[in-house]
């Protein structure tokens, strides 16, 4: 057994500590690769940390409240000596190297069973480009794994003789295996509440129809609905404030700036959640210009770490794959999420001064999903109905930039 010093790892040039806000495990617990550890807290954001490694949890060097430098160490781990990390470890790496295996998933002990062709065996792009591509093709026997490798087999081959043999395993990537692990954590951590709310919004998708392709051609923007619920859902925001807030055991952290995260699908089937930073601070052509911009880099993978930190609310648009309504889960330490369905067009009764008639309008369901910890059905239902009316009684301008 060794020890291996969890560091408080860096969150952005300009943070250079961090409050330790809550410790998900005890000393004593078993921790595995990726679990989530503790939550922290920096004047710009509220994150967690995982661990690199699997160990136990043999000391925490800070308490709840007390305040860590970045770089320093914050938990002492108990860990095996295969999962001595690469500063124990003989074989150099380089940044670039370390950068690839950070990315592709690759544990530091699977690195230290890498063939390298380099220098004194060192590891270099070849080489690392090579074993992905031959893992991605389960071309790959590690030199560290063979025993376990041929157990393995060998109890797969006795399995598919009485199973199933169409069956493939596929193993989860790491960005897949931390969402699911924050999907459970909500589910177990908040009571979720789900309002849903009709809204017509015929006159918002009718604006669009006349005015896409003379924004398109004077700005080069696709003129995007989602701006305008982006914009509504601010100014719920502002009428219901308390929906902008975390919680802290029995305390609750009320957020001044109103930052909104975009949940977002990748190309891979994978989820990512951009923020809009201050999103109240954009006017519709603003909010336009930077959703556009962090969904096409959240696509190709090309956001920066602190572009998905410190969101306050999140906007999941489930309508986008053709769903009518959802119940989303709560990004945490966020206290609602809001689904944006499938807009449809249905017959529908038209209430006027001179009486009812039926015609055809642009519908859309609003689902809101709430933490009934903090959230009753005044707050989290009357939230969304807001959003509603917003959105009904929109006002759009011809100038929008």
């Amino acid at each position: 057994m060794a020890e291996y010093n969890l560091i408080l790892p860096s969150m952005g040039e300009s943070i250079v500590e961090a409050t330790i806000i809550r410790w998900l495990k005890k000393e004593g617990d078993y921790i595995k690769e990726e679990d989530l550890l503790v939550e922290i807290s920096t004047d710009k954001v509220d994150s967690e940390i995982t661990s690199p490694v699997n160990g136990i949890l043999k000391k925490k060097l800070f308490s709840t409240n007390e305040v860590a430098k970045v770089g320093s160490p914050i938990a002492i781990l108990e860990i095996e000596d295969k999962e001595i990390y690469l500063e124990n470890r003989t074989r150099f790496y380089s940044p670039f190297i370390r950068t690839i295996a950070k990315k592709e998933g690759i544990s530091l002990y699977e690195l230290e069973s890498i063939e390298g062709t380099g220098k004194k065996g060192r590891i270099n792009k070849n080489d690392i480009i090579k074993y992905i591509r031959n893992k991605k093709e389960n071309k790959i026997v590690n030199k560290n794994d063979t025993i376990l490798s041929s157990t393995c087999c060998l109890i797969n081959n006795n399995q598919q003789s009485n199973e199933n043999k169409n069956e493939t395993i596929v193993e989860m990537d790491r960005i897949r295996k931390i969402t699911s692990s924050h999907m459970v954590y909500s589910k177990k951590i908040s009571a979720h509440v789900t309002s849903f709310v009709e809204a017509d919004v015929t006159n918002i998708v009718k604006w669009r129809d006349k005015m896409k392709d003379i924004f398109k051609k004077n700005t080069g923007e696709k003129l995007t609905l989602m701006s305008i619920f982006v914009e509504c859902v601010v100014k719920a925001i502002k009428d219901y404030p308390m929906i902008n807030i975390s919680v802290n055991g029995t305390n609750i952290i009320k957020k001044k700036n109103i930052h909104i995260g975009l949940a977002t699908a990748l190309p891979n089937g994978n989820l990512i959640v951009p923020v809009i930073k201050n999103a109240d601070s954009y006017s519709l052509g603003g909010l336009i210009k930077i959703i556009n911009n962090l969904i096409k880099r959240a696509k190709s993978n090309q956001l920066k770490p602190e572009e998905t930190k410190g969101g306050t609310y999140t906007i999941s648009n489930i309508g986008s794959f053709g769903n009518l309504f959802g119940t989303p889960i709560i990004h945490q330490p966020q206290v609602a999420i809001m689904g944006i369905g499938l807009i449809q067009k249905k017959l529908s009764v038209i209430e006027k001064p001179e009486g009812d008639f039926i015609g055809i309008r642009h519908k859309i369901y609003l689902s809101h999903s709430y933490d009934h910890r903090v959230i009753d059905g005044v707050l989290g239902g009357g939230f969304v109905k807001k959003v509603a009316l917003y959105l009904e009684e929109y006002k759009c301008y011809t100038k929008i930039i």
